[in-house]
């Protein structure tokens, strides 16, 4: 599948005040550097990003972690406890931490904290959550943050701008910024590829086209580890058959996923029965009335009732 997670970590890397900014909604900022954000533990972890900056003349570090889901193993604020827990160890400095949601769907349950209320031992860990399908795009292009506006197609488009409409007004604007030819085409396929979260492939593929940017993206970094990861099936087939088999591969994955995750919600360790069959399951469509099913069906045998009847 497409690998969102990289893709917002290169952004961020390169455009590290932009995300500062936009995340702190302040411009009084200087970004000194971003830190190697893996953490020492018995399983090393690695933080999306973690940046020295200095705020009205204070240093802090600018934590932020990119969700295409709801975790669940572990929740996410008992992740963000861990998270944050090791940078104030390692560091010592104030931690300004962030959780930045890039599908609709997700982190509407995130409730920015965890919180542990035992008697005489309580601990308060606090983070912001930031759901982009609640932020108003054009924002993005109006401030001129280039670091963000791969992420404006998730956003919410102008009154009276359809989706699609947004969309190609985003690509023309990536299209436009003053750059090399090959930070553009990473540029470009960043925002493409996340853009699958959103909008349907040929949506993508047709807008792509009509910008003629189909060899410009085919020259981009990304698309080579899309084929590397055999995402695509081969680059001399197209870009577009690339983005299209990636973005929907990655819609079946969540979907999956996002199954399992119900039934491990409501039914424990047994939902991991039906995992491999459910992996099996190339429909996208069946997944979507499979999760529904999920949602509603009394027991895990009536679930698995449902699922035998579709194949």
């Amino acid at each position: 599948m497409a690998d969102f997670d990289t893709i917002s970590k290169h952004l961020i890397q390169t455009y590290p005040a932009d995300f500062v900014r936009f995340s702190l909604k302040r411009d009084d900022i200087e970004v000194v550097e971003v830190l190697d954000a893996e953490q020492p533990s018995v399983a090393a972890r690695r933080a999306d990003s973690l940046i020295r900056a200095y705020i009205g003349g204070e240093e802090v570090l600018v934590h932020t972690e990119f969700q295409t889901t709801n975790p669940t193993k572990p929740p996410m604020p008992r992740r963000m406890a861990g998270y944050i827990g090791r940078i104030i160890e390692r560091y010592g400095r104030p931690v300004l931490a962030h959780v930045i949601y890039l599908r609709p769907d997700a982190g509407r349950r995130d409730p920015g904290h965890y919180i542990q209320e035992h008697s005489g031992y309580q601990i308060a860990v606090r983070y912001k959550v930031i759901r982009l399908v609640e932020l108003a795009g054009q924002s993005v292009l109006a401030a001129s943050a280039w670091g963000l506006l791969p992420f404006a197609p998730l956003m919410q488009p102008p009154t009276g701008l359809t989706a699609e409409g947004w969309l190609q007004r985003c690509v023309q604007a990536a299209h436009e910024l003053p750059m090399g030819r090959s930070d553009k085409a990473d540029f470009l396929a960043g925002l493409t590829l996340l853009s699958g979260l959103v909008y349907r492939p040929q949506t993508i593929s047709t807008i792509v086209s009509k910008e003629n940017l189909m060899d410009l993206i085919r020259e981009s970094s990304f698309a080579q580890y899309l084929a590397q990861q055999g995402i695509e099936q081969g680059i001399e087939q197209g870009i577009e058959q690339g983005i299209e088999q990636g973005i929907e591969q990655g819609e079946k994955k969540r979907a999956v996923k996002d199954i399992l995750d119900v039934l491990t919600l409501r039914f424990q360790p047994a939902a991991a029965a039906v995992a491999d069959r459910l992996a099996a399951i190339d429909d996208l469509q069946q997944l979507e009335q499979l999760l529904h099913a999920a949602i509603q069906a009394a027991s895990l045998d009536e679930f698995t009732e449902q699922l035998e009847a579709g194949q």
